[in-house]
């Protein structure tokens, strides 16, 4: 049996290798700060400022109403052009959207005739192409609608739509982006420490001098799992109280300690599987390779980008078997839904088992790697 002395100070051992390593307490400080902030300010597929131009050709009550409803944050200020400054605009990517309002709209539009407008999209800029042109469709759609029920006796219908956003009322996606960066970190950071640590030791011969002390295979990866995993659950709660809820302003609805323990069962689980890799790697840079391997399907596939019911059936069967599956669920439970335990103890049950298995995985291959440079 493992003895807690050994692994206690075999763990403050790797507290001062880390300490003496100021590129990974940089990558730590940033990867908990600076990378979640830019991650949930600076989303690719918002829709921010989209430079948007308009060709008004029919110089109408309804063309001004629609020219006055793009304003920012979502687009610029509108530039009106002629309609043979189109192509120029676009080639030159001055405007991402040109809308065109062709004449007489508005005359067509009230004697009940078939008009269209025309909507150029700079379609290079894709995310924003995509977002955009939804956008500008439900804007004018909107502003022709109000238009018409103003100069029509169409009665108005009993049935209306009220639609509910729970969780996040005003739709920030800033909520979401920072949590989700700061859930991913987690697993990122965790694997790194401590697969790094074990490679460190290897290159540095350290692993033979722990050889001839009297501790066992178990107390050194114990050891290590406990200590890289005290260093992400601190830089964990530091996030939530510093960045997310205090830079971000995002409510935490559920209990922090319910999260923080989520959290520690998940590293036990992403700290066991950065040993393993560490174990199969030879060097730093095979390392680093195999992470892209094992960490974009993990982060891809877990339900952290996209919902996991998009997915195959087949691919969520399998993804039941990884820790970041349950990790992710459960803290969109506890941070956006304010869930208890009662609630989620399947889900953090799962992450013990799974965390068990392959901390026993990782120590036989650890044992196989020792016996070898015995």
């Amino acid at each position: 049996m493992p003895r807690l002395d050994h692994v206690i100070r075999l763990g403050v051992k790797e507290f001062w290798s880390l300490l003496r390593d100021p590129m990974m307490l940089l990558l730590i400080l940033y990867t908990f700060t600076g990378s979640v902030y830019v991650a949930a300010t600076a989303r690719p597929e918002t829709l921010h400022r989209a430079a948007i131009a308009i060709v008004d050709q029919d110089d109408s009550p309804l063309s001004a109403r629609i020219v006055s409803a793009f304003t920012p944050p979502q687009f610029t200020w509108p530039a009106m052009i002629p309609a043979d400054a189109i192509d120029a605009g676009l080639d030159t990517g001055a405007y991402t959207f040109v809308l065109n309002i062709p004449p007489g709209y508005q005359r067509d539009l009230l004697a009940g005739r078939n008009v269209a407008m025309q909507l150029n999209v700079d379609a290079t800029r894709m995310s924003q192409a995509f977002t955009g042109s939804t956008y500008i469709e439900q804007i004018a759609a909107g502003e022709v609608r109000g238009y018409l029920q103003r100069h029509e006796s169409k009665p108005v219908l009993p049935v209306a739509l009220e639609m509910r956003a729970r969780f996040n009322p005003a739709l920030t996606e800033s909520w979401f982006g920072g949590l989700m960066e700061m859930i991913n970190n987690v697993t990122l950071l965790s694997v790194i420490l401590t697969g790094a640590a074990l490679i460190r030791e290897r290159e540095h011969g350290t692993v033979e001098h722990l050889l001839v002390m009297p501790v066992s295979p178990a107390e050194i990866m114990l050891s290590k799992v406990w200590s890289m995993g005290v260093v992400v659950l601190a830089a964990v709660a530091l996030c939530l109280v510093l960045v997310i809820h205090g830079a971000l302003r995002v409510p935490l609805e559920g209990s922090v300690a319910l999260f923080l323990l989520a959290t520690a069962l998940h590293l036990f689980a992403t700290t066991s599987m950065g040993i393993f890799l560490a174990t199969v790697a030879r060097s730093m840079p095979q390392l680093g390779m195999l992470l892209i391997l094992v960490l974009l399907p993990l982060q891809m596939l877990s339900g952290a980008v996209t919902p996991r019911e998009s997915m195959p059936q087949l691919v969520q069967w399998l993804m039941e078997l990884a820790p970041t599956t349950h990790y992710v669920a459960v803290s969109h439970a506890i941070l956006f839904r304010g869930a208890g335990l009662k609630m989620l103890w399947p889900p953090l049950v799962a992450l013990l088992v799974i965390g068990s298995v392959l901390f026993a995985v990782a120590l036989r291959r650890f044992r196989r790697m020792i016996s070898q440079m015995a």
